[in-house]
C-alpha cells in the first residue's frame, strides 16, 4: 500500500496553481494573479502542513531517523515560505520583476525537491509504514485537497 499517493498527486495540482500565479503576474492580471497565488499558497501549506504534521513524525517515528531527510524536507519547506512571502509582497507591490524573480527560485526549487520526495522520502515512507497499521491510518488522513 502507499501511504503517499495523495502526496504525490498533490505536488502536480500545486504545479498547476503555480503556473497559473505565475502566467497571471507576468501578463500584468494583478487581479486574477492574487487570486490564483492566493490559491496556491493555501494548497502548498496544506501540502507542506501534511507532511510536516503527519507524515514526517510517522516516518521518523518508524525508522528512529530524525536527522535525516525529513529534517532536509523541512528546511526547504521553510525556503520556499520565504520565496512565498517575497512573491506575496511583490504581489501586493505590483512588482512583475520581484514576483517573477522569487517565482523563477521557488520553480527550481520545488522541482528540486518534488523530485527528492517523490524519487527517495516516498518510496522510503511507503516502505517503512507501507505494511503497517500506521500506513493505512495515514493515508486518508494524508489527502491534502
Amino acid at each position: 500500500m502507499s501511504t503517499t499517493t495523495a502526496l504525490f498527486q498533490h505536488h502536480k495540482h500545486c504545479d498547476e496553481l503555480f503556473a497559473d500565479a505565475e502566467e497571471a503576474c507576468a501578463d500584468g492580471n494583478w487581479d486574477a494573479g492574487g487570486k490564483a497565488f492566493a490559491l496556491l499558497l493555501d494548497q502548498l501549506e496544506t501540502h507542506f502542513t501534511s507532511e510536516e504534521e503527519i507524515l514526517f513524525p510517522a516516518f521518523e517515528s518508524a525508522t528512529g531517523m530524525t536527522s535525516g531527510p525529513t529534517e532536509v524536507m523541512r528546511g526547504e519547506h521553510r525556503q520556499m515560505r520565504d520565496l512565498l512571502a517575497q512573491m506575496q509582497g511583490a504581489l501586493a507591490a505590483r512588482d512583475g520583476d520581484t514576483f517573477g524573480g522569487a517565482a523563477e527560485t521557488l520553480l527550481i526549487l520545488m522541482q528540486q525537491h518534488n523530485m527528492k520526495e517523490e524519487n527517495i522520502l516516498y518510496p522510503m515512507c511507503d516502505n517503512a509504514l507501507g505494511a503497517s497499521d500506521v500506513g493505512a491510518s495515514l493515508v486518508a488522513r494524508l489527502n491534502p485537497s
